[in-house]
């Protein structure tokens, strides 16, 4: 049933146009690459937390368990790529994610600043979901439709963590509110991404 998609879950505002995955189809070394260092980034924002918010034990044993996975999910997108005779390229920008992150407020107390990172890291896991549901659906390679039904599951954890985190330590932030705006801010950007064979592109 429809309402059991993340997409229905994860509240997005705008959906990606489901000929994105055509795409996707057409360059498979681009999208595993692309997917792989995406999970490297994810990772290295787990560890990045840890070093910025260490004053929250629940959080950093959270942010351990998240970088272990997030690697794993690498190596897993790295043997993916060597099973198919295909090799990892080299990284590559992601604007999605620099756009996104200029919707962290500058400023502001050390609880805005902690609920905005938490969203921000949510958002990102939260399309990450909704473009992992896509290629399991619409992708006509079993074995990739197989592997984005399981990683999607990961993926709607680690956003439901970071909305956890929020709501927990966000004292005397509107975090409802703020998720929202998020949520508005992050479809204004969707109008401009769909067009390319990377995750978020």
């Amino acid at each position: 049933m429809e309402s059991n998609r993340p997409k229905v879950m994860l509240g997005l505002r705008l959906p990606t146009d489901p000929r994105w995955v055509n795409l996707a189809e057409q360059n498979i070394a681009e999208i595993l690459t692309d997917h792989a260092y995406c999970e490297q980034k994810a990772a290295s924002n787990a560890i990045s937390t840890i070093v910025r918010y260490p004053e929250y034990p629940d959080l950093v044993d959270e942010m351990v368990r998240i970088s272990r996975e997030e690697m794993e999910h690498f190596g897993m997108v790295h043997d993916e790529l060597r099973r198919r005779g295909l090799r990892l390229g080299r990284e590559r920008k992601d604007p999605y994610v620099h756009d996104l992150a200029s919707f962290i407020l500058q400023g502001g107390s050390r609880e805005q600043q902690f609920v905005d990172r938490m969203l921000f890291a949510a958002m990102i896991e939260a399309r990450s979901c909704e473009r992992f549901r896509i290629l399991s659906e619409g992708i006509s390679d079993e074995g990739l439709q197989s592997f984005y039904r399981d990683l999607m599951a990961s993926e709607a954890e680690h956003y439901t963590t970071f909305i956890r985190f929020a709501r927990k330590y966000g004292i005397g932030v509107d975090v409802e509110k703020r998720w929202q705006e998020f949520l508005d801010y992050e479809a204004t950007l969707m109008v401009r991404y769909g067009q390319r064979e990377t995750i978020h592109g």
